[in-house]
């Protein structure tokens, strides 16, 4: 079995990238593993958080200020940000956690909270054995480059566009 670990990215319009990688946090938990999820963009309660209760192995820790889904992001939203940055990179650099998952980054990203140039320093500065799973829409190019595995979730029908608000435990 092999001890090699890799870059992946979910991306893309479609429902789902966020549910997938808590799903590769918990078959790596279950395996054993030590897991740490980043939450980039937003500061709410969510239920998937409750998952840190569950687990022992397992550290959630939000990195924004609130959410800035309705408004223009501000320099608070910057520095929670680059703070998640700097916490993240300073994880893959001691190889303590055997996945660590960037939720959002890529929103972060986008809205210029963060530079990719810095994602891409962190990324090269990982501990060998530590797996990343990066998500968010607009992943930028630079990052599916380096990446091993990018699976692109495309929204093909969703029942969001009936009117259909997120329901508790499904969306």
């Amino acid at each position: 079995m092999t001890k090699q670990r890799f870059i992946q990215i979910y991306t893309g319009d479609g429902k789902g990238k966020t549910s997938a990688a808590y799903g590769m946090a918990v078959r790596s938990l279950c395996a054993g593993h030590k897991v740490f999820i980043a939450q980039f963009v937003v500061n709410l309660p969510t239920q998937e958080n409750k998952m840190a209760d569950k687990f022992d192995n397992l550290t959630i820790k939000q990195f924004g200020n609130g959410c800035f889904i309705n408004r223009k992001p501000n320099d608070r939203d910057i520095e929670f940000a680059q703070t998640g940055l700097k916490q993240c990179s300073d994880i893959l650099k001691s190889g303590e956690y055997d996945l660590l998952i960037l939720d959002e980054l890529n929103i972060a990203i986008y809205y210029n909270l963060i530079t990719v140039e810095s994602v891409l320093e962190m990324l090269q500065s990982r501990h060998p054995q530590t797996e990343i799973i990066i998500t968010g829409r607009y992943a930028p190019k630079q990052l599916i480059e380096v990446a091993h595995l990018v699976t692109d979730m495309q929204n093909v029908k969703h029942y969001y566009e009936q009117g259909v608000v997120a329901r508790d435990g499904f969306d």
